[in-house]
């Protein structure tokens, strides 16, 4: 994190008052977990660069796996390996299951509104409950099939167009595109184009926002200093706040005209619109609520799935061998006369072992929404004081020695004939938490980034640019709540299939 010498001044300046009760308080904490020597007022914020994700992992290892660290007057607890994420979020999961207040969510998700940020309590629960049985069912997931089917064909043939021509395609683009319009008719019913969110775009404005939201905020870490924006971050997400809020409005108004479509598949607003109108819900829920589910799915659906893709795109094209071997499978299970489709995925074992190999090096989230204490605990032996941020660093767990052999290495094989799953019942493996604040939309999430990945491998062949090797692929990372490439996945497609 950067800090101009005149925002570490009127830090210095505000927080003089204050030090001697954060002293006091400090003592009343009981046994904390070890940590590094902080500083004065910022404690260990000075210690988090662009990547804290990494940054973090690096002082675990010479801390342990549950440690404090100080963030100006909030007390962290970095959690670094699969026994300690067990004991926070299963064994003492209702202690650690809400939210901590967060400025930039304050605006952006109505008031913490949505499942991501919102506090724990009756409404969150009925919340949850609502998109698990209604949003995000089995049945409602299926329904939109013959829809994925006819934007991963467009997809397809889009890239065909690039191979006849032999030229690069750059896929971060292409796969974004995909996930933006499958995402806009699953939860809006009709697509929708860059310029009616926002000039920038869906991927722009989507990317600042996962990347304001996980901004180390002054804000959140010294209260006093949240009027004063002196990061303009707050202002920012106000800014973007309106673009959201102007956006749903009218998508919600052409539902609200368009009436019931008995003719259509119900798309996600349909559904929640009528919840809201029928008064059967068990919670109050206007427009703000409905607002706040559709920012959480659009992130889903867009960013989170694009971002894995690439990220195994990026993985197998660093090693062709891996790529060979799937599209081996591909080829005895599909044949080369056809596209894969969605019943082919739970065929496809090789698919899987990439994914969750892909996930344990890349995970979706590398530091997972924080949780908050909502009481005083103890946790092995440690004090863990009520208001605690809790931080689980999957990407430590996920590189831990301890739990891999040859952690940094691209070896899918390691999971062939383990039991290990990635749905948050085996904690060395995280990718979508676990615990009451699992995603709820990982059945979803999952069908999209196995359709993408396996109809692009196995419908063309794929060449680095420029004569690239494998090796000098550029796999540098952009930090924000969705991890994504620094820069973008180019490749010269070449089509496969007998048609």
């Amino acid at each position: 994190m950067e800090l101009t010498w005149f925002w570490l001044a009127v830090v210095a300046i505000l927080a003089g008052s204050l030090v001697l009760l954060a002293r006091r308080r400090k003592k009343k904490m009981g046994r904390l977990p070890p940590g590094p020597k902080g500083i004065p007022f910022l404690g260990h914020l000075h210690m988090l660069g662009k990547n804290p994700h990494q940054d973090l992992q690096r002082i675990a290892k010479d801390h342990g796996s549950i440690m404090y660290m100080q963030f100006g007057f909030v007390p962290n607890i970095v959690v670094s390996s699969p026994q300690a994420a067990e004991l926070f979020l299963k064994t003492h999961d209702l202690i650690f299951a809400s939210r901590p207040p967060h400025q930039g969510s304050k605006y952006v998700s109505w008031d913490q509104r949505n499942l991501s940020f919102g506090e724990y309590g009756p409404y969150w629960r009925n919340m949850r409950k609502l998109c698990t049985l209604e949003l995000l069912s089995t049945q409602k997931i299926n329904s939109f099939q013959p829809m994925r089917r006819e934007e991963i064909g467009l997809f397809v043939e889009s890239i065909n167009e690039a191979s006849r021509l032999h030229v690069a395609v750059d896929l971060s683009a292409k796969v974004w595109s995909l996930t933006s319009e499958t995402g806009c008719r699953m939860v809006f019913g009709k697509k929708y184009d860059d310029k009616d969110i926002d000039e920038r775009g869906f991927k722009t404005v989507i990317q600042e926002v996962m990347k304001l939201a996980a901004a180390p905020n002054l804000g959140d870490y010294f209260p006093f200093l949240g009027v004063l924006d002196l990061q303009g971050l707050t202002r920012k997400m106000k800014a973007l706040a309106e673009v959201f809020d102007d956006f749903f409005e009218k998508i919600i108004e052409d539902h609200v005209r368009a009436g019931d479509r008995h003719d259509q598949t119900k798309d996600i607003v349909d559904t929640m619109m009528s919840i809201m109108q029928s008064g059967q819900a068990e919670f109050q829920f206007d427009r703000r609520h409905v607002k706040a589910i559709m920012l959480d799915l659009l992130i889903g659906s867009m960013d989170s799935s694009a971002s894995s893709v690439e990220w195994i795109l990026s993985e197998l094209m660093r090693n062709p061998t891996i790529m060979k071997k799937l599209q081996k499978e591909l080829e005895q299970v599909v044949g080369l006369k056809r596209m894969v489709e969605e019943s082919d995925l739970d065929q496809l074992e090789y698919l899987d072992m990439i994914v969750k190999e892909t996930f344990r090096l890349h995970p979706v989230a590398p530091l997972l929404v924080p949780h908050y204490a909502r009481e005083d605990s103890k946790v092995n032996g440690y004090d863990i004081p009520k208001e605690s941020r809790i931080l689980v660093n999957t990407y430590a767990i996920g590189r831990d020695p301890n739990v891999w052999t040859d952690p940094e290495m691209f070896i899918p094989e390691r999971f062939s004939g383990s039991d290990i799953d990635l749905r948050g019942q085996h904690f060395q493996l995280l990718p979508f938490g676990s615990g009451r604040r699992g995603c709820p939309g990982i059945q979803l999430g999952l069908i999209q980034v196995r359709l993408i990945v396996s109809q692009l491998v196995h419908c063309f062949d794929w060449q680095l640019p420029n004569d690239m090797s494998p090796e000098e692929l550029d796999m540098n990372e952009e930090f924000g709540l969705a991890v994504t490439r620094a820069n973008h996945l180019m490749a010269i497609p070449t089509f496969r299939l007998h048609k």
